[in-house]
């Protein structure tokens, strides 16, 4: 299990975007390292990843402690690859970390990886995809097809802060006792609602506004599987 590359991005003036400024900084590339990652702070109003240099751009909806590191597998955009007839290089899908070795769908939240010397990161939710997704990606209905597919990417918030290079090793720490896995949880905020009471189980490593959203489902619906 390692870190293929580590992928950073620059505001870019684009078209498909509803962000302040019309910039996004989602298309990503790979550096050399070493690239300190730390906890950036609120979403709203913290510095956007937990990447040095990395931008992000549209703070009302990405960046913030839970949101500090993406990461997704270089397993998941061969088979992408494959579908699209064409090269995805790291960093293509907005992930600051392109993975090998590493099962990034079936991560559950609450998951602690060690990467390189000192990083520890944990899992914390699935990438929901979104129009400024779309564009960089530059396919059509891809919201739709990526949803389908259920190959999210993590979320990941930091514990210890370090750097990191590519080729370091990933280490699995911790690897909590429930079934919410980055899949389930990507189910249960997109396609299949009626599975959202049970990311409870989860606890403190799925975000507050996850739970304020389940708290709201749950007083529509109630906690049973076949609400929609």
């Amino acid at each position: 299990m390692q870190l293929i590359s580590v992928n950073l991005g620059r505001a870019t003036a684009v078209d498909y975007t509803d962000a302040e400024g019309g910039v996004t900084g989602h298309g990503k590339r790979p550096v050399p390292g070493p690239v300190r990652v730390f906890a950036p702070g609120p979403m709203a109003t913290g510095l956007g990843s937990g990447l040095e240099g990395d931008a992000v751009c549209d703070r009302r909806y990405h960046g913030g402690d839970h949101q500090a590191v993406y990461a997704y597998a270089r397993e998941d955009l061969d088979l992408w690859e494959a579908a699209l007839g064409r090269e995805l290089p790291g960093g293509i899908f907005g992930e600051n970390f392109t993975t090998s070795g590493i099962d990034v769908t079936g991560a559950l939240l609450g998951e602690r990886w060690r990467v390189g010397a000192d990083l520890v990161l944990e899992v914390a939710s699935a990438r929901v995809p979104c129009r400024t997704f779309q564009g960089a990606v530059g396919e059509s209905s891809w919201v739709k097809r990526f949803t389908q597919e259920r190959r999210p990417g993590a979320y990941l918030r930091v514990i210890e802060e370090g750097s990191v290079s590519p080729g370091d090793p990933i280490e699995i720490i911790h690897r909590p006792d429930h079934e919410v896995t980055v899949e389930f949880w990507f189910r249960a905020f997109t396609t299949e609602r009626g599975l959202m009471p049970r990311t409870l189980a989860a606890g403190e490593a799925m975000d507050p506004e996850s739970h304020d959203q389940v708290r709201a489902y749950m007083e529509k619906y109630g906690a049973g599987d076949g609400a929609p």
